[in-house]
């Protein structure tokens, strides 16, 4: 997998959302944006001192001005921002987001190694209206493999052991993460499953007639 294939206008929209200190040029999330005209990063406003509520509302109305379905691709506390955003703005199943990628969510709630991290505590409890596939690391320095797990739980997100890639950040050298490709494939060929069925259970008058599709390289 070299990228992202050229995408239509019925193709999901993108959104990155990085954490703490924002994501650099050579994080993965960076050369996904690079790739394909369909995805673009979220401004969180202040990447250093991050408060909760804000990040939720730029986030928020980063949805709102997007058209179209839309897949959110989060890492670390960004991860904690989307969780907090579905908790607090409520999305239907049928609402614009399709889905959620969320990647090495740090600790929070147990004594944080980085004390920014407070501002998003306790964690959001609520399952994600929505497919989501929680991404994580088992030497991960923000966060261990079972609490990782249990916030899986909390966001009813299937849990996928990465192996040892650390904050699965650009320190991790993963270039534009060809393995993320294909969790990102998998989880849009979900959510277009699940629109399918939602589709297929409205009435015939209701139904779209247009439609979306996942159209990433494998």
């Amino acid at each position: 997998m070299t990228g992202f294939r050229t995408h239509s206008l019925s193709d999901p929209t993108i959104l990155t959302v990085p954490g703490l200190d924002n994501s650099g040029p050579d994080h993965w999330q960076s050369h996904w944006e690079r790739q394909s005209l369909n995805c673009r990063r979220v401004d969180m406003g202040n990447w250093r001192t991050p408060n909760r509520n804000a990040w939720v509302n730029r986030l928020n109305i980063a949805i709102r001005q997007t058209q179209g379905p839309i897949v959110l691709v989060a890492h670390s506390l960004g991860c904690h921002a989307v969780a907090w955003w579905a908790a607090l703005e409520r999305p239907t199943a049928s609402g614009p987001v399709i889905g959620a990628l969320l990647v090495a969510p740090p600790e929070v709630d147990n004594a944080p190694r980085d004390p920014r991290l407070c501002s998003f505590a306790p964690s959001a409890r609520g399952v994600l209206p929505f497919p989501s596939l929680l991404v994580s690391s088992r030497d991960d320095p923000y966060i261990t493999p079972d609490r990782a797990y249990r916030l899986a739980s909390f966001w009813g997100a299937d849990h996928i052991d990465a192996g040892r890639l650390g904050h699965i950040n650009a320190e991790a050298r993963l270039g534009d993460w060809t393995f993320g490709k294909t969790l990102l494939a998998r989880l849009l060929d979900s959510a277009q499953f699940e629109r399918s069925v939602m589709q297929q259970a409205l009435p015939p008058a209701q139904r779209s007639a247009g439609g979306w599709r996942a159209d990433l390289t494998q």
